[in-house]
Order: structure tokens, then sequence, then C-alpha cells
């Protein structure tokens, strides 16, 4: 998913516009998940890249996008972009980082 959300809009309230944007993505994630996983996989991993109007997109955590959101929202710019990806991972297991550390 690429997508550029306006977030400020003559007419429209922007606090609606913005809850529209993260329904979108909460949406986006939700569809994906339910996708049957590969064969030898354990989960979905979202690669999450964000730019406020003008600027370069930068790679964020998963969990920061709201809060990269409700920023853009509370500044000056009128748009923000923001780029999903899903890949299926396995998962890291506790014993196994103990493994590797103690190599």
């Amino acid at each position: 998913m690429l997508k550029t959300f306006t977030i400020k809009e003559e007419n429209k309230n922007s606090d609606r516009l913005v809850e529209s944007a993260k329904h979108q993505i909460r949406k986006y994630i939700k569809r994906e998940r339910r996708k049957p996983l590969p064969e030898g996989f354990e989960l979905w991993h979202f690669d999450c890249k964000f730019a406020k109007e003008g600027q370069e997109l930068e790679v964020i955590d998963y969990r920061d996008i709201t809060q990269s959101i409700d920023s853009s929202a509370h500044s000056s710019d009128t748009t923000f972009t923001i780029e999903i990806w899903s890949k299926a991972i396995k998962r890291v297991r506790k014993e196994d980082k103990e493994e590797t550390q103690e190599t």
C-alpha cells in the first residue's frame, strides 16, 4: 500500500479526515493479516515508511504509525504519504537469541 492522504481540506473537518485515514490503514492491515501464511512462516510483519508533506519517505516502526499521523495532523501539513508492505516471517524465539549471544 502506497497512498497519500489529505488531512486538511476546505469545508471539511480535519479530525474526521485524520480518523478516516487511520481507519483505512487499519482496514488494510487487518486484510493483510487475514491472508494465509506461506508454508514455514509464522506471522506477518509490516515494513512501514512515512513522509510528511514535501519530505522523503522515512522508515518507521509499525507501532509508530498513528503517532506519526497525529504529529502530521498537529503541524501545518495538509497531506502525508504512507507506504506499508507485508511480509511473512518466522518468529525469533528467546532461546535462539540467547544461544547466538553466548557464542
